[in-house]
């Protein structure tokens, strides 16, 4: 067996016992096991990435995490095809919520979600995808031009 020791603030290891407790594990060690064997599986669950989807990632930061605020933007940005819009929501003095608004391949959009979410400092990140089938569509009019629709899979 391999062990490893990981550090967790007063008040999120608090909140973990009480699940210890709450689901009946015997020590932390176990409760630890699950959640990353429940993590391994979701990851193979995940269909392969294939097509094009629009998403919304949202995550919870610290504004006061030094230069997290920046990061966070600047990987937007470099994503920008990516990233249709984003909203920003002050929670309290220290803690804000965004939740940003993805279209592209599938996969690229899942990887950009993965990037971000893994930033030190970025909480509750989850993602919620909809798989888009395309359709090739006319053009409007004379001087519009042939595009693609992009419309949710049923």
């Amino acid at each position: 067996m391999e062990r490893f020791t990981i550090s967790l603030d007063e008040s999120l290891a608090s909140q973990f016992d009480d699940l210890i407790a709450a689901r009946g594990y015997a020590n932390r060690s176990e409760a630890v096991r699950d959640l990353i064997r429940s993590a391994i599986e979701g990851d193979r669950q995940r269909d392969t990435p294939a097509g094009y989807c629009v998403a919304n990632l949202s995550y919870v930061f610290n504004h006061h995490e030094r230069e997290l605020a920046e990061r966070l933007t600047g990987l937007q940005h470099q994503r920008h095809d990516l990233t249709v819009a984003s909203m920003h929501s002050h929670l309290d003095h220290d803690n804000c919520m965004e939740s940003v608004i993805l279209k592209g391949p599938t996969a690229d959009v899942r990887q950009f979600a993965d990037a971000l979410m893994a930033q030190r400092g970025v909480r509750h990140g989850k993602l919620n995808v909809v798989a888009l089938l395309a359709a090739h569509h006319h053009a409007h009019s004379a001087q519009g031009e042939a595009h693609v629709h992009y419309r949710p899979a049923r």
